[in-house]
């Protein structure tokens, strides 16, 4: 089985590492690196070429927004996953106009991070439930809530 490569972005450690663990105990899921910052996860998405990238938002240095957009011209095979907790419609929108595939809520990533991630890498895009969005609207025929090869976790 062919293991998929995930990069997690995000400012606050203990979440980041806790997102990787949850990744980490899944046999097709190798987190190959982190990023603290905007500027450091293009550096680093330019670097690794990841299959996934889950990517906050509210990051210093440079936005995910920015730095979303940045890496869609670096490494425009990465598939990009916004995890934020901001669920505004207008920050929504922006963010998944920046060629991203998916948006989780991190209010629900215990039951929607892992489907959202199969999604992504089976060529489909992911909103959180309760999400909206004119551009997750359009998204929703391809939206996927179910995941059969990546079992569903409950955080701890």
């Amino acid at each position: 089985m062919a293991l998929n490569r995930v990069m997690v972005v995000d400012d606050f450690t203990d979440w980041r590492r806790q997102v990787c663990s949850i990744l980490e105990q899944h046999q097709e899921l190798l987190v190959v690196g982190e990023a603290s910052d905007g500027a450091e996860a293009v550096q680093r998405a330019a670097e690794l070429k990841p299959d996934v990238i889950v990517l906050d938002i509210g990051l210093p240095k440079l936005n995910g927004i920015e730095a979303a957009t940045q890496i869609s011209e670096l490494s425009p095979r990465s598939k990009i996953l916004f995890l934020s907790q901001d669920n505004d419609a207008g920050t929504v929108q922006a963010a998944l106009e920046t060629g991203a595939r998916g948006y989780v809520h991190k209010l629900r990533a215990g039951a929607e991070l892992l489907s959202a991630i199969a999604a992504l890498l089976q060529g489909r895009r992911f909103v959180s439930s309760g999400i909206s969005s004119e551009e997750s609207r359009r998204m929703r025929p391809e939206v996927t809530t179910t995941a059969p090869h990546v079992k569903a976790f409950v955080p701890s």
